[in-house]
């Protein structure tokens, strides 16, 4: 299943301004983190949860950021 990060890739700009700044903090290259949020890799739960505290994304918030399925749109 594919997930939806455009949420997170938000948040990240927000707060890092760039994926760059935010892999040097999470400890990962930045090929790293766009494979991840490209969905060729998953994040691993160790991953998730250093994300949310460097994010400052509530626990509750969690899934809106990283388990939002991505919906493919079919033109007919």
């Amino acid at each position: 299943m594919a997930y939806d990060y455009r949420k997170l890739l938000g948040k990240i700009v927000e707060v890092y301004g760039t994926q760059y700044k935010f892999a040097e903090a999470m400890g990962l290259s930045e090929h790293t983190v766009s494979v991840k949020l490209n969905n060729l890799r998953p994040f691993k739960q160790e991953e998730i949860a250093k994300a949310c505290e460097l994010l400052c994304i509530n626990p509750s918030e969690m899934s809106d950021y990283f388990f939002s399925p991505k919906v493919q749109s079919r033109l007919t």
